[in-house]
């Protein structure tokens, strides 16, 4: 697929999502960045702003399966992965699919499950795999995971770990809409919900082609040498306990690419790692606990960093 037909078939996408969603193009744009560079979507944000509503428009934009889980204190690993059961009429085992079995995944208030269950999810974020009873699954290709949490309660909940965080590309929130969006939503969910009379606009095998094509975009040097040293930084900032891994670096270089895609290049400038760094960067940072105090303490430090590391000035077009 070439680069012009990726940007396409997100502007089908974000305008498909746009017919439910009123304004947050920003976060939309989130979206389609994590799908096309196969990452998983982190929305973090009060009960009520439409992350739920977000990922079931997503689901609808694409023609493949969808599964949602709500995310209980009392879930089980294979309430997620599935179970390999005894069938008295065949006299032999089976086994049966859970949800993690679709193309894309709800995980609704994930931080309310136990670690024992969030971790059930690991294996198949990364890899792409479950493995039950000693036998290894593959999953369908695209797969992707949008979960979602309240920032607000503690009571009942369990913080999701770093490593659980790391398998995110993007972390961002939905927020209160403005006025005129506010009234927007009132007037569309008025008579009925939109979300009903959505169809697709896209195929799995239009997503997975993208997925493989994206590379495409051209990426300098100068500009892989000017992530790294950002994620450097963030090892060495005397606020930040952990600091961004590899696996950090490959998100914020995979982010960059499609952003410049949504920008209409074929190439990666400073501007794209930049754009993205919040979002890429901010769950990924562990700071002290008298920084902790301050809110969004962790993008304020981002940009602080932001500052500091001398920009590329050479031509980061691709000769």
């Amino acid at each position: 697929m070439e680069i012009s037909a990726i940007r396409t078939l997100c502007e089908r996408i974000r305008g498909n999502i746009a017919k439910v969603i009123v304004g947050k193009e920003d976060v939309v744009d989130r979206f389609l960045i994590a799908l096309i560079s196969s990452g998983h979507v982190l929305l973090e944000d009060v009960p009520g702003t439409g992350k739920t509503m977000l990922a079931k428009a997503a689901a609808k934009s694409i023609d493949c399966s969808f599964s949602r889980i709500q995310f209980t204190p009392d879930l089980l690993p294979s309430d997620l992965t599935g179970i390999n059961f005894y069938n008295q009429k065949r006299g032999e085992f089976e086994f049966r699919p859970g949800p993690l079995f679709t193309n894309l995944l709800l995980a609704d208030e994930i931080n309310r499950a136990t670690p024992r269950t969030q971790s059930a999810l690991l294996e198949c974020m990364e890899e792409r795999q479950v493995t039950i009873d000693g036998e290894t699954r593959k999953l369908d290709a695209p797969f992707i995971v949008i979960a979602t949490q309240n920032p607000v309660e503690t009571q009942g909940t369990f913080p999701l770990p770093e490593a659980q965080l790391d398998r995110f590309l993007v972390k961002t929130s939905m927020g209160y809409p403005s006025t005129e969006d506010g009234v927007a939503i009132l007037k569309r969910f008025k008579m009925e919900n939109p979300l009903d009379t959505l169809t697709p606009v896209a195929t799995a095998a239009e997503i997975t082609d993208a997925q493989k094509s994206y590379t495409q975009v051209f990426v300098s040097d100068d500009v892989m040498g000017y992530i790294i040293k950002l994620a450097e930084e963030t090892r060495k900032h005397p606020d930040i306990i952990l600091g961004v891994s590899p696996r950090g670096t490959q998100a914020l270089l995979k982010a960059s690419q499609i952003c410049a895609i949504l920008s209409g290049r074929e190439f990666v400038t400073p501007d794209d790692v930049r754009e993205m760094i919040h979002s890429v960067f901010g769950h990924r940072i562990i700071l002290k606990s008298s920084a902790r105090i301050k809110k969004n303490q962790n993008l304020v430090i981002l940009d602080n960093i932001v500052g500091t590391v001398p920009v590329p000035t050479e031509n980061v077009k691709a000769r």
